[in-house]
């Protein structure tokens, strides 16, 4: 519970409010205790409560729970004499009535204020979660699965707040009420309370036993729930893929391992879970049988009286039912540990791309890029992907990229935004090492268009627009000029409602060339001095290959530009061609140097000629 309290401190003043109606519900909860027994007296047997009032010592001479008793003596036995037996009786039913109100008044009071801290609680650990997903470097997700880790934000998340967010109200409240009884039991028999404690020690010894194993069980299927998620997102983005090779059997016999897995999984955990109650009923069942013989025992003996044993098993009925709450919420809690520590594993992952603690603010590029002697080398991968790359580009120059699948081109296209960090050597910009620059700056800089149209379910303006701070006044005109200039402007007026029309999930209500143009103009309305370009029109057809090649030439006017070349033709017009294989530069130059060479090069233009 300790981890958890760094996530209530903005919730202080709630919380505050509600252990204050936790205390006032317990006060009245014990208060109505101590004046049962006088009902009862009043009810049964009212001469020996003005027996013993008579012959109780002077208030004055006695003190501490001898004053409390004689004081309620007294003042019932005055009330006998004064209203009559049936009027002092209603009179004591009104003050029950009062009591449980004040009760039951103050424990809505106290979830009222709980409410909003229970749901903060949660809606921070989603917050936190998702701005932890988009500081974490790209590697971390290369280990990681997509639907695990949505799992994690919201059935975790969710888990968390069942099981021990949801349960804090008994943490706070329960503990208040048994105190309270117990302060009572003791007042009326030392012996009796014996038997509470055994059942005490002897439930918590049980149920602790019991209870040990739900947080690892937990944490198991809250796994495998992450995998099943997965399974969910590999389906959904893989359909026509799954429909056109006949494989829906395969992918429904896969998730379905896994499904029942989980279920299996789930039912010991909900099986050991569900054990909490009525092994705590049969526990408190087995004490009052106890309380009973030996309460009676005493009752025999004079020890106490008949409204005495009555109103402690009252007060010990009053333990009972807390005793069972905590107890559940000792499962809830072991169980949901299990889900915080998927969340903490997530928000504790270290990330290793981040500004260091002086980083320069770059506000320009101006000069050039170098790449000086890099080399990178990813996680758990048997070779080097780029080894002892040296290459400069000068501003406003265009820079190619070409060779087989593997060579180390994205590599080196994802390593100028720091996507990933250089294992060996430096990436320079304008002379300054791009680790010590703002890591918000350096990517300022940029703009990337890559093969794939990244797209959201939104709206086409918002797709172009994109985080893009525009006047309010001139924002219009210059998104309407960025689409017009990429070749989009005349689609998008026909959608049904031009530039407010939703796309769809990743554009799919676009056609390929469509989306392609609207990443375009996302790049033209950025206007940025470095271009990062993944061959964009290697998977268009013929038509939409020449809109968007239009578009591109319009985006990479002035512009200093890394291109990553699928399609040779498109970069014959380099100012430089850099040719890797196997993660070295094999080759460099002009389109014509190249060519007249022979050699990598001109093999690989020849291949895509045939």
């Amino acid at each position: 519970m300790l981890r958890l309290l760094r996530y209530y401190a903005p919730y202080k003043k709630h919380l505050v409010l509600a252990v204050v109606c936790n205390l006032l519900m317990s006060f009245f909860m014990v208060v109505s205790i101590p004046v049962l027994q006088p009902f009862l007296q009043i009810l049964f047997n009212p001469k020996e409560l003005s027996e013993r009032a008579e012959a109780s010592q002077p208030l004055a001479e006695v003190t501490g729970v001898q004053y409390i008793e004689q004081h309620i003596n007294h003042f019932f036995s005055n009330l006998i004499q004064e209203h009559g037996q049936e009027q002092a009786l209603l009179i004591v039913c009104a003050f029950l009535v009062f009591t449980f109100f004040g009760k039951n008044l103050f424990r809505y009071l106290s979830l009222y204020f709980l409410a909003p801290v229970r749901n903060g609680i949660v809606r921070d650990l989603r917050q936190k979660l998702v701005g932890k997903i988009l500081d974490l470097p790209l590697s971390y997700f290369s280990e990681e699965r997509k639907g695990d880790l949505m799992s994690r934000i919201s059935a975790d998340v969710q888990e968390v707040e069942w099981s021990i967010v949801g349960v804090v109200e008994s943490i706070a409240r329960e503990p208040l009420v048994i105190l309270g009884s117990l302060v009572f039991m003791i007042y009326v028999s030392p012996e009796l309370l014996v038997f509470v404690f055994g059942l005490m020690l002897f439930s918590g010894i049980i149920i602790g036993g019991v209870g040990r194993s739900l947080r690892k069980q937990s944490g198991q299927a809250q796994g495998i729930l992450g995998l099943v998620g997965s399974l969910v997102e590999e389906t959904l983005s893989g359909l026509r893929i799954i429909k056109g090779f006949n494989a829906e059997r395969w992918q429904s016999e896969r998730f379905g391992r896994e499904n029942t897995r989980y279920a299996r999984t789930l039912t010991r955990l909900y099986r050991r879970k569900d054990l909490a109650a009525p092994l705590s009923e049969f526990l408190g069942i087995a004490a009052v049988s106890v309380l009973l013989w030996f309460g009676a025992k005493q009752v025999f003996a004079g020890e106490i009286t008949a409204a005495t044993f009555i109103t402690f098993l009252y007060a010990f009925y009053n333990i009972i039912e807390p005793a069972k709450q905590l107890s559940s919420a000792s499962y809830s809690i072991r169980k949901g540990m299990g889900a915080l520590e998927r969340v903490e594993a997530v928000l504790n992952a270290p990330v290793s791309i981040r500004d260091e603690g002086q980083a320069l603010e770059v506000a320009d590029f101006k000069d050039k890029i170098e790449f000086r002697n890099v080399s990178f080398h990813y996680k758990n991968a048997d070779r080097p992907a780029l080894e002892h790359i040296n290459l400069v580009i000068p501003k406003g120059k265009m820079v190619a990229l070409v060779g087989a699948s593997g060579a180390g081109k994205s590599t080196i296209a994802d390593l100028l935004p720091r996507f990933y960090d250089v294992t060996e050597g430096q990436i320079l910009l304008d002379g300054h090492d791009i680790r010590q620059v703002r890591l918000r700056d350096l990517r300022g800089l940029m703009g990337i268009v890559s093969q794939e149209a990244i797209l959201f379910n939104d709206s086409v303006w918002n797709n172009i627009v994109f985080s893009t701070d525009l006047p309010a006044a001139t924002a219009t005109e210059a998104v309407e000029a960025a689409a017009k200039a990429a070749n989009a402007h005349e689609f998008i007026e026909k959608l049904p409602e031009t530039y407010n029309a939703n796309i769809g999930d990743r554009g799919n209500k676009l056609s390929g060339g469509q989306r392609q143009r609207l990443t375009i103009a996302r790049a033209l309305l950025k206007n940025p001095p470095i271009l990062i370009l993944d061959e964009a029109t290697s998977a268009l057809d013929s038509e939409s290959e020449k809109l968007v090649q239009a578009a591109l030439d319009t985006l990479l006017q002035n512009r200093t530009a890394l291109v990553i070349a699928h399609r040779l033709s498109t970069v014959q017009h380099a100012d430089e061609i850099i040719v890797l294989d196997q993660g070295r530069i094999v080759e460099r130059g002009t389109h014509e140097g190249l060519m007249e060479e022979g050699k990598y090069y001109r093999k690989l233009v020849e291949l895509q000629a045939l």
